[in-house]
């Protein structure tokens, strides 16, 4: 199954179509920067921005956005016209910018589609890795043009557990170690997201809030291709919010939802985590 009869089939084929052209443009002006050889500016919270991010965005907007739809990015000031549309684009023209900065190929181009406050496709590009994971609730997800799906693995025994590289730099996995599966620290929460969905690696989560166009493009994808995403809260990940942050995500193959469930429990002594508040609108950036 290619990209074009994948888009046939689907009620979203032109919000797939949209998504791949939207991919191939981003790429074609990363392939303009060396990574790890490009300046950063850094805004609050020490966020590294890039020329990069910016040009992507542009793109990202240009080839994806049409009259009547909503639009959130981390490069772009907030329009809250957005929270009365039916259909929304959640994006990050470049998810892993630290990594970017730093030449470690874990970096991707995300995009997310949302209808109705539910994630429904979406799509991302490693330009370094040579990786396109694209795909829709109805059409299933395809990995650089080939059918993919999640990992059928129904214990953690054994399993590849995608972590946040900043989270275990903090040392906030230390109390993950010593477990029967590997630990494989990883930036860009998009990307690995991306890899559970096309079974490269059995589960990750994160332990620290993320906003909405960090992690929309990956549950679609998970979701696409029959995994299991939920809130650290095990609630459904919904999106298009007044405030984008979200609590900690957790994705599996849809055989581990209980075991990574039961394990994060275990080690949080939670089944419910507290969410992060929500009361203030989301700030304008650009």
């Amino acid at each position: 199954m290619n990209q074009e009869n994948m888009t046939s089939s689907s009620s979203y084929a032109d919000i797939l179509e949209r998504i791949h052209v939207g991919l191939e443009a981003a790429r074609t002006i990363l392939n303009r920067f060396t990574p790890g050889e490009i300046e950063a500016e850094y805004k609050h919270g020490h966020d590294p921005v890039t020329e990069a991010d910016r040009a992507v965005d542009a793109t990202l907007r240009q080839n994806l956005l049409r009259e009547g739809e909503g639009w959130l990015s981390e490069e772009s000031a907030d329009d809250v016209s957005r929270l009365s549309k039916c259909r929304v684009w959640v994006v990050d023209p470049l998810d892993g910018t630290r990594e970017f900065v730093a030449g470690i190929p874990e970096f991707c181009v995300s995009i997310g589609f949302v209808e109705n406050g539910r994630p429904v496709a979406g799509g991302i590009c490693n330009p370094a890795t040579n990786e396109t994971i694209i795909g829709a609730i109805d059409s299933g997800v395809l990995y650089n043009g080939k059918p993919a799906r999640p990992s059928q693995r129904t214990t953690l025994q054994g399993a590849l557990i995608l972590a946040s590289r900043s989270e275990v730099k903090r040392g906030e996995w230390k109390q993950f170690e010593g477990g029967d599966f590997q630990i494989r620290p990883m930036g860009s929460v998009a990307y690995k997201l991306a890899l559970v969905a096309a079974g490269l690696a059995d589960a990750t989560f994160t332990l620290t809030p993320k906003n909405e166009w960090d992690v929309v493009a990956g549950a679609a994808l998970v979701q696409s291709a029959g995994g299991f995403v939920s809130t650290l809260e095990n609630t459904e990940l919904t999106a298009n919010h007044r405030n984008p942050l979200l609590s900690g995500l957790l994705a599996s193959g849809p055989l581990l939802k209980e075991p990574l469930l039961s394990f994060v429990e275990k080690h949080t002594g939670r089944h419910a985590l507290p969410h992060q508040p929500t009361a203030e609108p989301a700030p304008s950036r650009g």
